[in-house]
């Protein structure tokens, strides 16, 4: 068995595609195809099964997988101590973040990287959670961080943070002396995300939980401008405390008091397991350090580690 038939399978399986592993392993298709054949031929068993576009691995081929994966990170750690290197670090690690992460620990965790693994390319992309999932299952990201995780025999997930969310408005529009009621809240315009994204789907039943359905929703996929259409008056939003603490601490946002309080927002990460799991364990590692380090420079009742 080569290397070059275990790097396959490992891509393959990682893809779960034949055009996105034949494109990372710079050969074709019908190569792929050969390859997977032969493996298959000589091990005497099916090692993944293929319905139109969807694989996933046999028994057998998750047994395969995981010897593979073995190997070639024996044979990767061998290269590196014979070459006398002392980091363990690929060419790039691809990373996806929202919004909410992205204003708050991400830049320490990617100065750790760098710190700890200095050849180290760093991907990073800002998306909202869904096309984070949608990148992830097409193999785009080995590491993300959202509202949900990815879900598939290839990926592992935790829970890296939880977030508090507050009710926020322009002092404008907002009493900081008044109590207000869900009934209150509906009555007024509404800045949150999409329909259909993680966030909209915890603000709507805030609502329906009291019978009650919020009349005018303005909606964004972008954390930003949602704090900007706030501060301008626009409506009221449930955001994350902590992205806000700048506004709050100006004056330019006012705290909702309220007497249904909003449901904190898990941050989870979801990773690669069958990509090169000794630095992508280390960079899951590095990333829940870092959440807890940024969660402990921070009021405890806004962010904090479950």
């Amino acid at each position: 068995m080569r290397i070059l038939d275990m790097t396959t399978f490992v891509a393959l399986a990682r893809h779960r595609h034949f055009g996105r592993a034949a494109q990372e392993l710079h050969t074709t298709q019908p190569a792929i195809s050969i390859r997977l054949a032969a493996m298959e031929d000589e091990f005497g068993y099916r090692l993944m099964h293929r319905t139109g576009r969807n694989f996933s691995l046999t028994p057998q081929g998750q047994r395969v997988l995981e010897t593979f994966q073995a190997i070639l990170s024996a044979y990767d750690g061998l290269k590196q101590e014979l070459a006398g290197e002392t980091a363990v670090a690929p060419k790039v690690v691809r990373i996806g973040v929202i919004d909410s992460v992205s204003s708050t620990w991400m830049t320490p965790f990617v100065e750790a990287l760098h710190a700890a693994y200095p050849a180290l390319k760093i991907e990073l992309t800002v998306e909202g959670t869904k096309s984070l999932i949608d990148g992830m299952n097409r193999g785009d990201f080995d590491v993300i961080f959202a509202v949900d995780p990815a879900i598939g025999d290839s990926f592992r997930s935790f829970t890296s943070c939880v977030l508090q969310m507050t009710w926020a408005g322009s002092p404008k529009i907002i009493d900081p002396d008044r109590i207000y009621s869900v009934d209150d809240l509906a009555g007024m315009p509404i800045i949150t995300f999409p329909k259909d994204t993680p966030p909209y789907r915890m603000i709507a039943p805030y609502f329906q939980d009291e019978q009650i359905l919020a009349g005018k929703l303005t909606s964004s996929n972008s954390l930003y401008s949602i704090i900007n259409l706030l501060i301008d008056g626009f409506g009221v939003g449930a955001i994350p405390t902590v992205t806000i603490k700048r506004e709050l601490k100006m004056g330019l946002l006012n705290p909702i008091r309220v007497t249904k309080h909003f449901p904190a927002m898990p941050i989870i990460g979801t990773y690669q397991a069958i990509s090169d799991t000794g630095l992508i364990l280390r960079v899951v590692e590095q990333a829940r350090l870092s959440a807890a380090l940024y969660c402990a420079t921070v009021d405890p009742s806004m962010a904090w580690v479950d």
